[in-house]
């Protein structure tokens, strides 16, 4: 019988810096977003979710979840960022603001006429490539998408769904990025549409991210519907976007006292973790295959727009394995009498997965005190994906499934 794998953790001892990013996902910027998202027919806001008696089973005051497997239809919240950033670069290309180009004006005529058609590409490990298809779909335009080996099929046959071309590489995430911005680069009107930044890149991933403040800006609503000011927050990361988002939301919403804010990453691919460790202010990347379950997470090389957030706003980082998400999706598929059950694949349940073994372990005693987690507690997590992958979902939640290595919980 195997060890199981432990937690690493890190509190963010990285020096300040100037802190240009955070800027960026203002509360006004994110609110410009969401009026763009209202305008589609296909919006609606999705639930806030308040697990009252898992709370008290954890010992804390209140926990809630944003389940963003409502998210237009799609299972995912990737979609916020892929629409809103090429409607911003259509905006762009007429000289127009982005409050100009609603949904009604992107998918008209008179628009087609005037902007043509453009081809978006993406790299991606499933949710955002399917977002920017379907919206580069719904709006018109064409759409190419670069997927790392070991994306299933089912991922392919959705994002295939939006009339993209899309293929799986024999090469892992960061790679095909880079694969992908070269082919967009060596295509007339070619864009690339990623959510990471890198020197040279960083306007559309802006967008991206504040194409993901539509979700943060809803719970914010949510909450303060509820009479809750969230203590706590935790947030799962690949490159970095929705974490920077989040993070970068709720620092600026509370300037004066945010909440703890917590970044959970894949242990394979832990790159704000080990980038926190070093604690220089550098990134430190991953390489390799990053093999693990959480698909969506498994990214090598942080966004450099995030990561200026994140090392200046971030409490911890958090480098969780397998079990901690397999474990998190299990939680919310099997909910305590009276709460609601929440469908979270394995890319959107780490957080919960987190948030169960610090309550519950000993072992984490140290990083629960750390962050002051307690009965006073009012936590928001974001289960960033439904069972995008059904099959995968079902291995978790009915068979056991712990890991890439195929073995279940019990033999672990």
């Amino acid at each position: 019988m195997m060890d199981k794998a432990e937690l690493k953790w890190t509190l963010n001892h990285i020096p300040k810096t100037d802190d240009l990013a955070v800027k960026n996902m203002s509360v006004e910027e994110m609110r410009r977003a969401g009026s763009f998202h209202r305008s589609f027919p296909q919006y609606s806001v999705t639930p806030l979710t308040r697990l009252s008696n898992l709370a008290e089973y954890l010992g804390l005051k209140r926990l809630y979840v944003k389940d963003e497997s409502y998210r237009f239809g799609l299972n995912a919240f990737k979609v916020l960022g892929g629409s809103y950033a090429i409607a911003r670069h259509i905006a762009k290309e007429l000289g127009k603001d982005v409050s100009e180009v609603p949904y009604s004006v992107l998918t008209s005529d008179e628009l087609r006429e005037k902007f043509g058609q453009a081809t978006f590409f993406t790299a991606t490990d499933g949710n955002h490539g399917r977002g920017v298809a379907w919206a580069a779909n719904k709006l018109g335009q064409k759409c190419v998408v670069r997927t790392p080996k070991g994306t299933t099929r089912t991922r392919l046959q959705n994002i295939a769904k939006e009339n993209a071309e899309v293929t799986i590489e024999d090469l892992n995430y960061d790679d095909c990025v880079r694969m992908a911005a070269k082919e967009a680069e060596n295509t007339p009107r070619g864009i690339m549409v990623q959510d990471t930044a890198w020197e040279g890149y960083e306007e559309i991933p802006t967008w991206i991210m504040q194409g993901y403040g539509t979700l943060a800006t809803e719970a914010d609503s949510q909450l303060e519907e509820d009479g809750c000011r969230p203590t706590h927050i935790f947030i799962q990361a690949g490159v970095g976007s929705l974490a920077g988002a989040v993070i970068g939301y709720f620092s600026n919403r509370y300037k004066e006292n945010p909440p703890v804010m917590v970044v959970a990453e894949a242990g394979a691919a832990d790159c704000l973790y080990r980038s926190a460790v070093q604690a220089d202010g550098n990134r430190v990347d991953v390489t390799g295959d990053m093999l693990t379950i959480m698909a969506g997470l498994a990214c090598g090389e942080a966004n450099t727009v995030s990561w200026d957030i994140l090392k200046n706003h971030a409490d911890a980082f958090v480098s969780c394995p397998d079990w901690v998400s397999a474990n998190g999706t299990r939680i919310y598929g099997a909910p305590l009498k009276g709460d609601e059950r929440v469908i979270s694949g394995e890319s959107g349940s780490v957080t919960m997965g987190l948030v169960h073994a610090l309550m519950t372990k000993p072992e984490y005693k140290e990083l629960k005190e750390a962050l002051k987690l307690g009965p006073d507690s009012e936590v928001l997590l974001v289960s960033s994906e439904g069972d995008t992958d059904p099959d995968r979902y079902l291995e978790i939640a009915w068979e056991g499934l712990c890991g890439t290595d195929k073995q279940p919980f019990a033999d672990l």
